[in-house]
């Protein structure tokens, strides 16, 4: 008997580490796939920084809103493309979101370059990374059910949308943009959380969906790291002012 005992034990101790490896490489691809996103949004940045005339275009006329337009509506319907769609229209959909990305916040690198601040983009940067990994990794690591966060981390994220286009176009408030920014990274940094444990949630061993599982799991947290590096160089670059 106790043989007997020992021997399912051994097996499902194996059958332990076998998911545990699964989960490490799948969650490993996660991050990998948003790194090389965020490397692209960099470089998408970086190249069109080089021309002023293209700066001055995004950012004052229509263009910057139909790319945020486009950002959003990406955004929207990624699960449906990601996890429906060819593999081909996947990755197409998750590499231009992060192009996306990058063409519409390279006006405002592009501000705080020809302002002597370019040491404010890498301080936001690594604020950033540091917040983001911390929420990350307690989203992965927690026994706590975030699940029940959705609604409220929807709701707080839609009406912080609708708050920073209205002073865009209304009030353009240096007061009313500092406080947004607070809030976002306040609410995108438990949005990380939540999203690293559903991500994580979404994995089967030996399961064919692993791949797209991934690909959205990296749309998503890419997309909170932008939003938190936007929004926390907005904070640094209004109080350096």
């Amino acid at each position: 008997m106790n043989d007997l005992n020992r021997q399912y034990g051994s097996v499902a101790d194996a059958q332990g580490v076998a998911i545990d490896q699964g989960l490490r490489q799948y969650m490993l691809g996660v991050y990998n796939y948003m790194a090389l996103a965020v490397a692209g949004t960099g470089l998408v940045s970086l190249l069109m920084a080089g021309n002023p005339q293209l700066m001055m275009t995004i950012a004052g006329g229509p263009m910057k809103w139909v790319l945020f337009a486009g950002i959003l509506g990406m955004g929207f319907l990624a699960p449906r493309v990601i996890f429906s769609g060819s593999k081909v229209a996947a990755h197409g959909m998750f590499w231009l979101y992060a192009a996306l990305w990058g063409a519409l916040i390279a006006p405002f690198l592009y501000s705080f370059q020809i302002a002597g601040a370019a040491s404010e983009i890498y301080k936001a940067f690594f604020i950033t990374a540091s917040v983001f990994g911390g929420m990350s990794l307690w989203g992965y690591t927690t026994k706590r059910n975030l699940s029940g966060w959705a609604s409220f981390l929807f709701m707080g994220a839609l009406g912080l949308i609708v708050a920073i286009i209205v002073n865009a176009i209304f009030f353009q408030s240096g007061l009313a943009s500092l406080i947004t920014s607070m809030l976002v990274v306040l609410v995108f940094s438990a949005v990380t959380a939540y999203e690293t444990q559903m991500i994580k949630s979404l994995y089967t061993e030996g399961s064919a969906t692993n791949e797209r599982a991934a690909i959205f799991g990296a749309f998503a947290l890419y997309g909170s790291f932008v939003t938190l590096f936007i929004h926390i160089l907005n904070i640094l670059g209004i109080m350096r002012e």
